[in-house]
Formats: structure tokens, sequence, C-alpha cells
């Protein structure tokens, strides 16, 4: 455990800015957040429970419930462990910022969810280029009380682990899985589309860009699909993956992905706001959220 934990973040060079990697795994320091970053918490909590009702899962929003989240204070890491290794055997582990791949996959396959240890400024409210407290607890955190979702993230994590070893490509293959589910999916529940995906659980824009927007298109879940589609990560997505389930997602991780790998290695990736015959495409609906019910 580092003793003083640092705030890691992008640099900024003449090249733009360039991410930086840490591995270090610290303790959280709780006492010594300010009540700036409290404060903080709470703008940002209540921000988004107000934009989420009616858009987010409802599983998203019952499991945030159980841990006990509120605009109160920033949330103990070690109070929501004690949540989450009774109901998943999952642990939250302080970071600094950014992982190296290979670290990050390491902590999924062993059950560990890395929450940076820092909130971002009160000028940075509305954007930030990397993940930092509020997106990591408030966005992915409760979705790991639900079993097969954490099934879900600890089987995403040993395949990253294997397709690390395999090559640069399959890397990148496995990355667009992560991309569009974990951090911009959506689901389809009984009411309408549904957000599930940290990405966008934790953006005010993102969160009301994704369902009520005439713009991206919204494609049923495809794994290769998927795996073929090219993304940005300074721009609302131009394509979301709809999901009918969480187990779709646990059911599609289950197969050796070597031989897509090989499969897709063949294949020219698809740009991101790109629609293909064959594609389930979801419509926008009336009232609060999205229907399904326009399937074409």
């Amino acid at each position: 455990m580092s003793a003083e934990p640092r705030r890691v973040e992008h640099q900024q060079t003449d090249k733009g800015y360039v991410p930086v990697y840490t591995t270090a795994v610290v303790e959280q320091p709780w006492s010594s957040y300010s009540k700036d970053d409290h404060a903080t918490w709470a703008t940002l909590f209540r921000r988004q429970r107000e934009i989420l009702r009616g858009r987010a899962s409802r599983e998203f929003i019952a499991n945030q419930e159980r841990f006990g989240m509120s605009a109160d204070a920033i949330p103990r890491y070690e109070e929501l462990n004690a949540v989450l290794g009774k109901a998943t055997g999952w642990q939250l582990v302080g970071v600094e910022g950014l992982l190296p791949e290979l670290t990050f996959f390491d902590h999924l396959a062993n059950r560990r969810f890395p929450v940076t240890w820092w909130i971002r400024r009160p000028d940075q409210i509305d954007y930030i280029a990397e993940p930092d407290l509020f997106h990591d607890l408030f966005g992915h955190v409760p979705l790991l009380l639900n079993p097969i979702f954490a099934d879900y993230m600890q089987a995403y994590g040993r395949g990253g682990v294997k397709a690390h070893g395999i090559s640069a490509e399959a890397l990148v293959n496995l990355t667009r899985l992560y991309w569009y589910t974990v951090e911009f999916g959506l689901i389809r529940e009984a009411d309408g589309l549904r957000i599930y995906g940290s990405g966008i659980v934790s953006s005010k824009g993102e969160s009301i860009h994704c369902l009520e927007s005439p713009a991206p298109n919204r494609i049923g879940f495809d794994l290769e699909r998927i795996m073929r589609t090219r993304y940005r990560i300074d721009t609302y997505q131009k394509t979301y993956f709809v999901i009918d389930s969480y187990e779709q997602l646990i059911e599609a991780t289950l197969p050796d992905f070597t031989p897509l790998y090989e499969r897709l290695a063949t294949q020219a990736s698809i740009p991101a706001g790109e629609v293909l015959d064959g594609d389930r495409v979801f419509h926008r609906g009336t009232g609060e959220g999205w229907s399904g019910e326009g399937d074409v």
C-alpha cells in the first residue's frame, strides 16, 4: 500500500493530453477529503439521481440504495466492501488513477474493482478526462451487487489477461466490448430502454443524449458486431448497444474467444455511426425513457 496516495491525471504535452498510468493500490484517505470534495460529491450525486429518474436501469438504482449511497458524504470503501463482499465476493481497492491494461484485468479476474481515491475539482464538474471517484463509485459499483453482472466482470478480466497475451488486435476487440457494455450499455426493460453503463449514468449530458437525442444509433447486442465497432472517447457516442438482460452478457462471455479473434482479424472495423443490414435498431418511444416496441 502507498502511504501517501497521489492524484494521477492526464498530462498536457505538445501532442495534447496523454494518459498517465499508475499501478499503486492505496488506502482511501477518507479523513483527508475537504469540504469542497464532499460538496462536489453531493452536487454530482443529487444531479445525477434526478436525471436518472425514468432513465436508469431499475437494478442500478435499487443497488445504489442497497449500498446506502447518499449525497451526505463521500462513501467509505470499507463500508461498501462490507455489503459487496457478502453479496458477490467483490472488493473495492483504492488506486491513484488509470491502470495499465494487464493490471486492470488482473484486478477484475480476482474480483477486485479499482476505484480512484480522488474526486474531480469543482471546475471539472461537467467533464473530466479520466475516471475519478464519482465515476467509479456512483457509476460502476452498484451493478457489482448483481451476481450475474459480477460474474461477467470477472469473466471479462480473465478474458483480458488472455487477450493481452494473444495480440494487440485481440485486445482492441475486447476493449470495445467493455466500452459498449460496462461503460456505455443500454438495457431493454419492461418499460423501455434504460441505462446501465457507468460512463452514461455518471454523465449529465450523456444520460440525456443516449435516450432522447435522435442522433445516435441504438442497436441490439451482437458480440461480433460490438467487437468490430470503433468508438470515440472525446464526444458523445454515435452508437449504443442494447442488451435484453444481464444474462445475455455472461452467456456471450462463456465461449473461448480465440476463434472469434481469428475471424475478426480478417474483417474491417466499423465506424461508430454506421448502421448495417441486419442490425436490430431501436427507435425512440414516447414519455420517459425509450421504448423497444419500434424495432425494425
